[in-house]
């Protein structure tokens, strides 16, 4: 965290289409990479499909959303034209079947060959803001990482506040001094 992001490159599946994807090209924007384990699973579909339904909102923010699991690009395609829950998946579908980009990022399980559910939010400089690893059988929540990414980029266009758990656009955020030392309570309740 607080580091520059490792750049890779992967052969992807997105709209009907194979193409490479490499993470510098999208250097000047958010990016957000999301690992799970692999195609025709249980909770992977779910996963996609919940991120699937908050795109508008997410590419809304300029994040540009990649996932990536130990599949083929091939098997993407066979996936997401037969997965029912797949039917909203706009956004690209990292392969990474060697698993190198998994272990750049941390999340590869050597056991299993797969990646963990990593979740990165990287900046429009290369710089990683936010990572997340959950094992294989826990999904995540869309809702909840766009939450985040809208606490993120707020925070980079104002980087003397903090946002408090919860927070949420509109809400009120802090600005610490040394005066809210111990009054944090009082500095959300003005």
């Amino acid at each position: 965290i607080g580091k520059p992001a490792p750049d890779f490159e992967a052969l992807a599946y997105a709209n009907g289409s194979f193409l490479t994807i490499k993470l510098s090209e999208f250097k000047g924007r958010w990016v957000f990479v999301c690992f799970y384990p692999a195609d025709f699973t249980f909770v992977c579909p779910t996963e996609l499909a919940d991120i699937a339904e908050h795109l508008d909102e997410i590419q809304a923010l300029g994040v540009k959303v990649i996932s990536v699991s130990a599949d083929t690009k091939f098997a993407h395609l066979a996936w997401r034209n037969s997965e029912k829950l797949l039917q909203k998946v706009r956004f690209s579908m990292g392969a990474d079947p060697a698993g190198s980009v998994s272990k750049l990022l941390g999340v590869y399980d050597d056991f299993s060959g797969l990646a963990r559910r990593g979740t990165f939010i990287i900046s429009p400089e290369g710089t990683l803001v936010s990572a997340e690893v959950n094992l294989f059988n826990m999904g995540r929540d869309a809702g909840e990482l766009l939450r985040r990414l809208k606490a993120i980029t707020y925070l980079a266009l104002h980087p003397n506040e903090a946002c408090p758990a919860k927070w949420q656009p509109g809400q009120q955020t802090l600005k610490p001094t040394e005066k809210m030392v111990g009054h944090v309570f009082e500095a959300l309740t003005k």
